[in-house]
């Protein structure tokens, strides 16, 4: 199979062994921006997904670059959390000229630690999820990035395995900002009260993990990072008002980050 395009949002398309036909696009209300989920860029999707015309590895990578500028700091090496923080780490390394260097090796056979239902069984899958490479970072100044951390259950013991190995300092880049708020879209994100933003440890994250410092993406720089190519994209057609009116104005969904939701909740 190929990549043909996107399914416009409120688009109705029959696919037959002979063509692929709009049947219908449900209209957008007027003014009411589009709202595709933002978290997709920052780790859900995989890197070789495309949306909204762009490859999901580029605008993780574009993340890291934004990232270096909002939040450089003096370091020997940057390396990754693997896997979804990877090209992040490849952006940042590359706008700060820091060499890029493998410091954990990821068991392939544990599942996502986000997503277990209670807290002792993600800090058992943290445990068996991460070895390390020692003789990558032992002596040495360690930048590493994440792409977003939801609980605080994960990133701690990683930094108290790098220490163990032999690291001199281990300083966390985050490629998305904190996230604050549920999601009432159907992702899941907890609480409130589970995750490490809205909690007084927050204040002091650095110490509470046992980093030498921690630096969020800004908001605005994940969405200029997000909407950066898709901007010059539309600039770049000649039908663009052709092209808006069928795709609407550029929008994200940032509740998690902002509590700004897309819909006005009903209690």
């Amino acid at each position: 199979c190929r990549y043909y395009r996107e399914v416009l949002p409120g688009e109705i398309v029959k696919i037959s062994r002979y063509e692929v036909q709009t049947l219908d696009v449900v209209p957008r209300p007027e003014g009411d921006p589009s709202a595709f989920c933002i978290f997709e860029y920052v780790y859900f999707a995989r890197p070789d997904s495309i949306f909204e015309g762009q490859m999901v590895y580029s605008v993780r990578k574009r993340c890291g670059q934004q990232l270096a500028i909002e939040a450089p700091v003096e370091a020997d090496l940057v390396s990754t959390v693997p896997e979804s923080a990877t090209p992040a780490a490849l952006g940042y390394a590359q706008k700060c000229g820091l060499p890029y260097i493998e410091v954990l090796c990821k068991n392939r056979y544990v599942g996502r630690t986000f997503i277990q239902p209670n807290m002792r069984l993600r800090q058992l899958g943290v445990a068996k999820k991460f070895g390390v490479l020692s003789d990558n970072f032992k002596g040495k100044r360690v930048v590493i990035i994440d792409d977003s951390i939801v609980r605080g259950n994960t990133i701690s013991p990683i930094i108290k395995l790098l220490r163990e190995s032999g690291a001199k300092e281990v300083h966390i880049r985050v490629a998305s900002p904190p996230i604050k708020f549920p999601c009432y879209m159907g992702i899941n994100i907890p609480t409130k009260e589970e995750l490490i933003a809205n909690k007084p440890e927050f204040h002091d994250l650095a110490n509470y993990i046992g980093a030498d410092s921690v630096v969020y993406l800004s908001v605005e720089g994940l969405v200029s990072s997000v909407q950066e190519s898709i901007k010059a994209r539309q600039e770049s057609e000649n039908n663009l008002k052709t092209q808006k009116s069928r795709a609407g104005k550029i929008g994200h969904c940032t509740a998690c980050l902002t509590g700004e939701y897309p819909v006005e909740l009903e209690w």
